[in-house]
């Protein structure tokens, strides 16, 4: 059977963290499909929280950085098969108390129309550093 062709790279999901460490929402949203879907690391449901099309998902991504000003994704690696991708990297970021989260994390992503369409994220469950 064969996969679906898709024109994402990992030249295209390292550009995609690249505008999240830029904290550019317009890039981001760029690479986003239009029926996009998001799921946080953290939220209420099995899959965290998620954010459904285009405004919901422009929120989540933008609370990211509502949350964590100084967010970053750090030692980014990335590999895309067919019409799937992951990403790997360091989160770092200052909560508002001052306390410090750095840990390892993936985002696992599907692909349509040479878009991402499914961005899920999944981020170890570390404690918060004291705030340095």
């Amino acid at each position: 059977m064969n996969e679906p062709q898709t024109s994402i790279t990992e030249h295209t999901l390292a550009a995609f963290a690249e505008a999240w460490n830029r904290h550019d929402l317009e890039a981001l949203m760029g690479f986003m499909h239009e029926d996009c879907v998001f799921h946080a690391v953290a939220g209420p449901d099995l899959l965290g929280r998620t954010f459904t099309g285009r405004a919901e998902v422009r929120e989540g991504f933008k609370a990211a950085w509502t949350t964590l000003p100084d967010a970053a994704w750090l030692d980014g690696e990335h590999f895309v098969v067919g019409n799937r991708g992951v990403s790997e990297s360091t989160f770092k970021g200052t909560q508002a108390d001052g306390s410090r989260i750095e840990a390892r994390m993936v985002d696992v992503f599907t692909f349509k129309d040479g878009k991402i369409l499914i961005k899920n994220a999944f981020r170890k469950n570390r404690p918060a550093q004291p705030a340095a």
